[in-house]
């Protein structure tokens, strides 16, 4: 525990080993559906975004559920209360494309105007390149891709990132 002047005990669990001490999971939901649509309609949502770069263009998902199903995207996903981001980015790699990766360097973040002027929450993406671990391969069940320009329909915001970084090559009229 850490304790704060003015404030309440504060757990740290930036650490497996301190969050096995405090009793928490990471496979453990702190937030009831009903919890998690109120915070985040309020504050805005830490995210990861995967980005694994290959000899045939960077790997990105098509979406099968949500506001966004049917769009194509860096594979990503929200960071849990207590979860090390490496460790979120691993989760989401493993959860989303079946995929061992390994964490490389932070590529800069990506904001989603268009999730809350359309009325849904306000996330805000840590994206990084990722390595795949030897020869591995996708979950049959993904619809996936390897893509050097930007695929239609995808976040106008990823679809930037990606460019500015010469990741993608856009396909988009200007």
């Amino acid at each position: 525990m850490v304790h704060v002047e003015g404030c309440s005990e504060i757990v740290v669990t930036d650490h497996p080993e301190r969050q096995a001490q405090e009793g928490w999971s990471g496979d453990s939901a702190p937030l009831s559906e009903a919890e998690y649509q109120e915070v985040f309609a309020k504050v805005p949502r830490l995210t990861v975004e995967v980005v694994v770069q290959g000899p045939s263009g960077v790997l990105l998902t098509k979406r099968t559920s949500g506001p966004c199903a049917g769009l194509w995207h860096l594979p990503g996903g929200t960071v849990r209360f207590g979860e090390p981001v490496t460790d979120a980015i691993r989760r989401v790699a493993s959860t989303e494309m079946g995929l061992e990766i390994q964490a490389g360097p932070f590529l800069g973040y990506i904001e989603y105007p268009s999730h809350y002027l359309n009325g849904l929450d306000s996330p805000v993406g840590l994206a990084f390149l990722c390595h795949v671990a030897g020869e591995q391969h996708t979950r049959e069940s993904v619809e996936h891709g390897w893509f050097r320009e930007a695929p239609q329909p995808m976040h106008a915001e990823q679809i930037e990132f990606l460019t500015e970084r010469r990741l993608l090559s856009s396909s988009r009229p200007s």
